[in-house]
């Protein structure tokens, strides 16, 4: 069963605040999310027919842009343990707006380098780590349910958000789309931060039980190591997948626009998973959680490269997207499951950087063992041995103080 070990701890905002809180929270991520993360693959061809800069360039601006985001959030949970969320998430929406400007304007490929690291850094402080810090100590034993909103909502941000980032790359270019949502990005996250995380931020709540945790000894643990591992290579291998699974399914026939229709269909199974999570949370321990969905990756994924129907294939891809849906939650959940949320911010980050840069690589990755291997199929069935050594590994992510979940 979940077990934050903690004791309660005495609210700073009313039932009305955290309505507030948690209302801005979705609404900011998934603007944040949208216009940052996934205009993005919308803009890139068209990026590269107007510049003259190949895809493999552009795109690996967006990497590195994901991995300035990944070193970002290490001092950014530090900073929210401390004084909360409100002066960094703020911080962060104001400097997304001019990165977005100087990609937008960018005469040259250093620049356009430059304009995507200065994003990252901003993603690092809007995107979800921060918002998970936030709910999670402003909602003390309610976090779970709040967590699960949030990334429901924030599960719309693509399909808020390619849809208009393709209408108006249709109506005018790349560089006019980027000026304009960045004008929707300043006038959504800038006062939504500032004005709607106003609220005392509350004490840590004090750990309970045998032996009390110090963040440096919970991250420098085992334990600590093996979650790490279990989610990097989980990611790995589920994100390699969802980027990949078009060519998949047109090397197995599929045409284009059915391809893509999978690839949606997944994403509503996303949303199935997240909506699935508490009573899943409620009945299982973290080390059930952990386990049992990372070897349902390993499975889904090893199906995607060896079922050969249209209605299989479109199946598990929806299956697939359900088991990430609920993948996203264990990742948000995993160290108030296992350490409580005293130091959750800086566990938080240090745990979410390295998922988050093999989540960057992933999708070069796999095109990279498509090319290995010779085919799509085959990638899929290594992506779902890694998944596989994933499970294993995070079989021993549990402290040996939790002595309850270890017996379960």
């Amino acid at each position: 069963m979940t077990d934050t070990r903690t004791l309660p701890q005495t609210a700073s905002l009313d039932g009305t605040g955290l309505r507030r809180v948690l209302a801005v929270l979705c609404l900011t991520e998934i603007t944040s999310w949208g216009i940052l993360y996934y205009a993005f693959p919308v803009l890139s061809v068209s990026i590269s027919a107007d510049t003259g800069w190949s895809l493999p360039q552009i795109t690996a601006a967006f990497s590195i842009s994901q991995l300035a985001a990944a070193l970002t959030g290490i001092p950014v949970g530090r900073i929210i343990d401390r004084i909360g969320p409100r002066t960094v998430m703020t911080a962060g929406s104001v400097l997304a707006v001019p990165s977005l400007l100087v990609v937008a304007a960018a005469p040259s490929l250093p620049i356009f380098y430059a304009g995507w690291i200065a994003a990252g850094i901003a993603m690092g402080g809007v995107l979800y780590p921060p918002a998970f810090a936030a709910l999670t100590r402003w909602y003390g034993g309610g976090y779970v349910k709040a967590l699960m909103i949030l990334t429901l909502a924030a599960g719309l941000a693509s399909t808020v958000f390619a849809p208009l980032t393709a209408a108006l790359v249709d109506r005018y270019d790349w560089r006019t789309t980027y000026l304009v949502l960045a004008a929707v990005l300043a006038v959504v996250t800038v006062p939504g931060h500032l004005l709607g995380l106003r609220g005392r931020w509350p004490r840590p709540p004090t750990p309970v039980g045998d032996h009390p945790v110090d963040h440096r000894d919970a991250s420098r643990s085992r334990a600590f190591l093996a979650l790490v591992i279990a989610l990097s290579l989980g990611a790995f291998a589920a994100f390699a997948g969802v980027f990949n699974l078009v060519p998949l399914l047109i090397e197995q026939g599929f045409s284009p626009s059915l391809a893509a229709l999978t690839l949606g269909l997944g994403g509503a199974g996303q949303v199935l998973g997240r909506l699935g999570y508490l009573p899943i949370a409620a009945r299982t321990t973290a080390r059930t959680r952990i386990v049992v969905i990372l070897a349902a990756t390993a499975a889904s994924t090893a199906l995607l490269g060896i079922a050969s129907t249209t209605i299989a294939l479109i199946s598990v891809a929806i299956g697939a997207g359900l088991i990430r849906g609920i993948f996203t939650l264990i990742q948000a959940t995993a160290i108030t499951d296992r350490w409580g949320a005293t130091h959750y911010g800086r566990l938080n980050g240090l745990m979410s950087a390295p998922v988050v840069i093999v989540m960057a690589l992933a999708p070069w990755a796999g095109t990279v063992l498509s090319a290995w291997t010779g085919s799509y199929a085959r990638t899929y069935l290594i992506l779902a041995a890694l998944a596989v050594v994933a499970a294993l590994i995070g079989a021993a992510s549990i402290p040996h103080h939790r002595k309850a979940d270890i017996a379960a």
